[in-house]
């Protein structure tokens, strides 16, 4: 399957696909119709004979097809770190994945606490014209947890939501305000659950396998406790409190206690945290060196069990790119963070492979759940939304190999891993961004 990339939207049309969309519980086989940058038509009734005649005919062979994935936490690296990653070079690598929206952290250079960064991302994502870029903007200024940035003002020039990325808001009266703050625009306070005088120094999960290879530990305490104190906090103000990448049994239990007593939580996971275990450290792999830790096994397993109770709302990727020299250290120097766009989809379908989720479920946590989370207009099939959607094949299997990713940086956490699922088109506002040619 081989095509040119659109310059520009057309009238395109899917037939015999498996139709899959999340939000309406759509699995049926039947077609798409395209016209500029919406869906027209959808449905069982679509086939090669009633698509209107102007229409160019992509015939999906039965090939699934879904809303595009909706990742809600990518770290870009532009402006400031380019050598590490471009905004080209992430909307290639999230074009690859089946990515179409993105919502990227502050923690960029300058920090996203100011609307000319803002509107800097905003136009060169437009100017590249591939995934669509969102941003957050930053809680405090600097990301230096003290004074809090204009979240009014970043709020009316996109900012979707509020966090300060790789760093927890340590200070429990800052986090206060800015729940208070963030709640009259009715906005998530987007939290790293990771209390940092407990992370501090640390490089791994603590426990046997980091007392074995002889690396500090971080206690998966860490996590608990901040999330804690953060639902307290929300409780307190009635703020929607928003926990990134939930990693342990505990965190994963905490918040489904709030959420039975009505506080406004939600959550997230990626999926180094449901695929992999501190085992992956492996003999010093500073590829697996990730924040927070690969866990124990049965915090791996209870965030499965979250994913598939509804106690965490959406899977993201965790996309947090490093140069090589930043990872090519002794493992207590080397940088925390692995790549992630490009396995999202084919490593969250591991869950269904394997009998844990069904597959509307899986990809209901990579399109519309993410999308509802932060009130973007993506993540499902329906006539008039944007035609942001992909096509893949659901049992094609192959291998994770680093020199392969789109990705600038090549640090993924699941190099050399079998998986199963590929992506073959990316559609992003009618235009094909994206295609597998091999």
């Amino acid at each position: 399957m081989t095509f040119h990339i659109d310059k520009a939207p057309r009238r395109l049309a899917f037939v015999n696909a498996r139709l899959l969309d999340p939000a309406s519980g759509l699995d049926a086989v039947g077609g798409l119709l395209i016209a500029g940058e919406s869906i027209a038509d959808v449905g069982d009734h679509l086939t090669a004979a009633s698509v209107p005649p102007d229409a160019m005919v992509i015939d999906a062979e039965g090939h699934c097809l879904c809303p595009g994935l909706v990742d809600i936490r990518v770290q870009l690296r532009e402006p400031g770190e380019e050598h590490k990653a471009t905004l080209a070079s992430t909307g290639e690598a999230a074009t690859a994945g089946g990515v179409t929206s993105m919502v990227c952290l502050p923690n960029t250079n300058p920090v996203i606490d100011d609307m000319s960064v803002v509107e800097f991302v905003a136009r060169r994502a437009r100017l590249l014209g591939l995934t669509k870029v969102y941003t957050y903007g930053a809680v405090t200024k600097g990301l230096a947890g003290e004074t809090l940035a204009e979240m009014g003002l970043l709020s009316e020039v996109g900012a979707v939501a509020f966090t300060d990325g790789v760093h927890a808001i340590g200070n429990a009266q800052v986090m206060r305000q800015a729940l208070n703050y963030a709640r009259s625009f009715d906005l998530i306070i987007a939290q790293h659950p990771e209390e940092p005088s407990l992370a501090e120094d640390g490089d791994m999960n603590a426990g046997e396998v980091a007392t074995r290879l002889g690396l500090s530990g971080i206690p998966r305490q860490a996590e608990v406790i901040m999330v804690e104190r953060d639902l307290r906090l929300a409780e307190l103000t009635d703020g929607r409190i928003h926990f990134a990448h939930l990693s342990t049994r505990a965190a994963v239990e905490a918040v489904r206690a709030a959420k039975a007593r009505g506080i406004r939580a939600t959550c997230d996971t990626a999926p180094p945290y449901f695929a992999l275990n501190e085992n992956a450290v492996g003999d010093y792999r500073t590829f697996a060196k990730l924040s927070p830790p690969l866990r124990a096994e049965e915090d791996r397993l209870a965030v499965i069990d979250g994913l598939a109770d509804g106690t965490i709302d959406a899977i993201a990727s965790d996309h947090a790119p490093q140069s090589e020299d930043a990872k090519r250290l002794p493992f207590g120097q080397a940088a925390f963070g692995g790549i992630g766009l490009e396995t999202l989809l084919a490593v969250s379908l591991e869950l269904y492979h394997n009998g844990r989720l069904p597959l509307l479920d899986v990809l209901r946590l990579l399109t519309c759940k993410p999308a509802d989370l932060l009130g973007l207009p993506a993540g499902r099939l329906a006539r008039g939304l944007p035609a942001d959607l992909i096509l893949f094949d659901l049992e094609r299997p192959w291998r994770v190999r680093e020199y392969e990713l789109h990705s600038k940086s090549k640090n993924t956490p699941f190099d050399y891993r079998p998986v199963q699922g590929r992506v073959l088109l990316t559609v992003v506002d009618g235009r094909r961004v994206y295609a597998y040619d091999r």
